[in-house]
């Protein structure tokens, strides 16, 4: 009696490598962006560990031209996805030299997180919204910019003393059509760390608590966000923020309160 014999694919039974193969092209949803984004990259280094879908109740809004490559406004608005248990939200840039440029973790407060970027070039901007049961929606647009945002030194270093004010926080709570709003801002170069001959230098945690001390957001932010970052969230229902606390990569703790 013959052996039954099954022709290889790389190693692999032709039956299991086309098992796999279409595991593999489930996982990855097509980019409604075509070819002029790196979705693949950024589906491997940031988005992984579940099912992923483009969804449009994930915006990303951001101006059609970049006016200023250093400070880019950027809107991430999952709001629309009530009801969903939303672990935390990655924002990424497709074209960025360095490509994360934030998480965020809306513990207690709406999905809702408006910035500013840097840019090197035109470039995809992404969020990918992780949810507690593994899956990731995903929501992307286009800016186009001329770029060298990212290797542009902060304009705060051509000021004398600019170390005396770092990590001051300025914040105020106010009522907005959309609802209850936190505005905050931190005086700091964030830097790259792609301008000759200054290292990386940026905030990279950020607390908000409400007046009981509870934590009802995260953020992290990473170089790409612009110099003394503002940052906007909408509120949903906490009462109150009464404090910011957070760091830089350098280990200078920063602490804001609100009356």
């Amino acid at each position: 009696m013959k052996p039954h014999l099954i022709a290889l694919k790389h190693g692999l039974p032709v039956t299991l490598a086309c098992v796999f193969a279409a595991s593999a092209a489930a996982q990855t949803p097509v980019d409604p962006l075509g070819d002029r984004g790196r979705w693949a990259d950024m589906q491997r280094q940031f988005y992984q560990g579940g099912e992923i879908t483009f969804d449009p109740r994930v915006r990303v809004e951001v101006p059609p031209t970049a006016e200023d490559a250093m400070n880019v406004p950027v809107a991430v608005d999952a709001r629309a996805l009530a009801g969903e248990a939303i672990e935390r939200i990655v924002v990424v840039a497709d074209y960025n030299p360095i490509l994360k440029v934030l998480e965020f973790e809306p513990t207690g407060v709406a999905p809702y997180l408006a910035f500013r970027i840097k840019v090197q070039q035109s470039t995809p901007v992404r969020a990918g919204v992780k949810l507690r049961d593994g899956r990731w929606l995903v929501g992307s647009a286009i800016v186009n910019s001329q770029g060298g945002g990212c290797t542009a030194p902060s304009t705060g270093r051509g000021v004398a003393g600019w170390e005396r004010t770092l990590n001051t926080v300025s914040a105020r709570q106010f009522s907005s059509a959309a609802g209850d709003r936190l505005r905050f801002s931190v005086l700091h170069p964030m830097d790259t760390g792609l301008a000759n001959g200054i290292p990386a230098f940026f905030i990279d945690e950020l607390n908000i608590r409400d007046a009981e001390g509870r934590t009802v957001a995260r953020i992290w932010p990473a170089e790409p966000v612009s110099e003394n970052p503002v940052f906007t969230l909408e509120l949903a229902g906490v009462q109150r923020v009464t404090q910011i606390d957070g760091r830089d990569n350098n280990g200078n703790k920063l602490l804001g309160s609100l009356r």
